[in-house]
């Protein structure tokens, strides 16, 4: 262990982006060890980080983000890192990111998660759905070096050690979307924010990927998995309001896909609340605390 930060970087098919999201880690003003999970890149990925001396842990296949996640974290615990930093692989760091957001955790309490504020490319624009989800907490709480936000996107986390062993890692519950919104549930639930620090900036290249109509449906109804699953309220409860909303959602939205997730969701509830139970332990899905 040469740093007290350990980078986690997944990735699957990001040659495109892999050159500067490594590069601007290397560039860091505080030393930070990189691991990569690879989920199965066909690319060059994965060579490409071998060939620069970048250490990648090539999984049998596309695992999800979560489950990769996990094995990084996993090795942060065993290894003794101070905090974790989950970096998509199309998004990079300023060379002060890092250090601004360590130091934030060692100046303030109580704090789990933090991230910096998150720009689109051109490093000038917040990020589209960063500003939807975080930029009303940052004006209302314009005097706070660290603002409370109930979520912020897991494209750029900062994690602490303590966190992390209570917390444990990402749900199986989740293969795709959704799996940060239930790790910030958790961590409150263990007691911990959730922050934006003002300070701090980075960049997640995503502009050019435009949602289609289909797909931001299937978010709406996604999102359903992970309120059913929020550890601190009625599950049954829960389920019930989710239903209702879904069901309000296909008239409002004049479709189908809200009525047919109602039947995913009830499906899937023993199976949420298996993994909602065991997400109450210390250290949930993974190995070692």
């Amino acid at each position: 262990m040469d740093a007290e930060i350990l980078v986690i970087i997944v990735t699957f098919n990001g040659m495109q982006w892999m050159e500067r999201c490594i590069r601007s880690v290397n560039a860091s003003s505080v030393p930070a060890d990189i691991i990569v999970i690879d989920n199965g890149s066909t690319d060059g990925t994965p060579e490409w980080l071998e060939k620069n001396g970048v250490e990648v842990i090539r999984s049998s296949g596309n695992i999800g983000f979560g489950a990769a996640n996990n094995i990084g974290m996993q090795r942060a615990l065993e290894e003794g890192y101070s905090f974790v930093y989950l970096l998509n692989q199309d998004a990079w760091v300023m060379p002060d990111t890092l250090k601004i957001l360590s130091d934030a955790f060692y100046a303030t309490g109580g704090y789990g998660i933090l991230s910096p504020v998150q720009y689109d490319a051109s490093g000038k624009k917040m990020d589209r759905q960063f500003a939807k989800r975080c930029k009303r907490y940052l004006r209302r709480q314009k005097d706070a070096a660290v603002a409370n936000v109930p979520f912020v996107m897991a494209a750029h986390w900062m994690i602490s050690r303590g966190c992390l062993m209570e917390t444990g890692g990402f749900s199986p519950a989740f293969t795709q979307y959704g799996e940060d919104d239930n790790y910030i549930d958790r961590a409150k639930w263990k007691g911990y924010r959730c922050g934006v620090v003002r300070a701090a900036g980075a960049v997640h290249d995503r502009a050019d990927r435009p949602s289609s109509p289909e797909r931001k449906m299937f978010l709406k109804c996604n999102g359903s998995i992970a309120r059913v699953s929020m550890p601190g309220f009625g599950a049954l409860l829960r389920l019930l309001w989710e239903t209702v909303r879904l069901a309000m959602t296909g008239i409002v939205h004049f479709s189908k896909a809200p009525f047919r997730f109602i039947g995913t969701l009830w499906k899937r509830f023993p199976e949420l609340m298996r993994y909602r139970r065991q997400s109450r332990k210390r250290g949930a899905f993974l190995n070692k605390s």
